[in-house]
């Protein structure tokens, strides 16, 4: 059984949780610490946007800051995600640790295990997704409207929804497991043409996404969620997790590269 370091950094800003993934990827790289695996919320809540995701046009940045919440553009591909009321979870680990696979679909089905056992610790049934056909394109902003290879499924919804980057050798896998949905305040996220496309859109959306408290039988906190999916990962990837605290010396390379970065107008909004 292998040891990795844990992190629970509970609720931090959006610029700060964006910052604290990518110095754990250089302490990693640089051989300062073993793989990680991290959780944590959001605190404003906050919307990221892909890396390689359009904000204008797309994104509606008034009704982001009128909500109170803070846009943040993640290291990682994919579509928007409002992080509210979930558990985020990321893995840091080498591209050339010998569980990892080369190519990033069997990576997720590596790492995806833990979610696995995670949802069947909260006695929920869920499976990977194996999507047929091509995937989806149909130009939508919005996350966890179609499931991509390996994301966790409950009765064909989407549960969890993941992104990987691969940083010089050093693979960053994060992803979002809601544990309740304000569809009303998403859907609030997004430009469409009108409002009925907008209601439409909404309304198609509880048919292809799900949260934890829609599924279990019995409410579930963040510290329960949190605490199943620890086990989730100690037993699907076959793990001993330590818990890693950092000294004041890292937080402070966090907050720089926050600064830098993950606050900076010009990072988040015109890639």
């Amino acid at each position: 059984m292998e040891t990795w370091y844990y992190v629970d950094s509970n609720h931090l800003t959006p610029a700060l949780n964006m910052a604290l993934d990518e110095a754990l990827m250089n302490w990693h790289r640089e051989g300062k610490i073993p793989p990680v695996l991290r959780f944590y919320g959001w605190d404003p809540a906050g919307l990221s946007v892909g890396y390689f995701q359009k904000v204008h046009g797309k994104i509606d940045v008034d009704s982001v800051k009128s909500h109170g919440y803070d846009l943040v553009r993640r290291q990682t591909g994919g579509r928007a995600v409002l992080h509210d009321n979930e558990l985020t979870y990321s893995v840091i680990v080498s591209e050339q640790h010998p569980d990892m696979p080369a190519s990033v679909k069997e990576a997720y089905l590596v790492i995806s295990q833990g979610l696995l056992e995670g949802f069947k610790e909260l006695d929920i049934a869920a499976e990977f997704a194996i999507p047929e056909g091509k995937p989806d394109t149909n130009g939508s902003a919005v996350c966890f409207e179609e499931p991509s290879w390996y994301e966790l499924i409950v009765d064909g919804k989407k549960a969890a929804g993941s992104a990987q980057t691969r940083k010089k050798g050093i693979i960053l896998q994060h992803g979002s497991i809601p544990i309740e949905v304000d569809e009303t305040k998403l859907f609030d996220m997004f430009i469409y043409k009108n409002e009925r496309i907008k209601e439409r859109a909404r309304k198609a959306f509880s048919d292809k996404a799900i949260s934890i408290n829609n599924l279990s039988p019995v409410k579930r906190s963040y510290s329960e969620v949190k605490a199943a999916f620890q086990k989730g990962f100690e037993k699907g990837l076959n793990l001993h997790l330590e818990p890693f605290h950092l000294n004041e010396e890292q937080w402070s390379e966090v907050n720089q590269i926050a600064e830098e970065k993950y606050s900076n107008d010009k990072w988040n909004y015109s890639r």
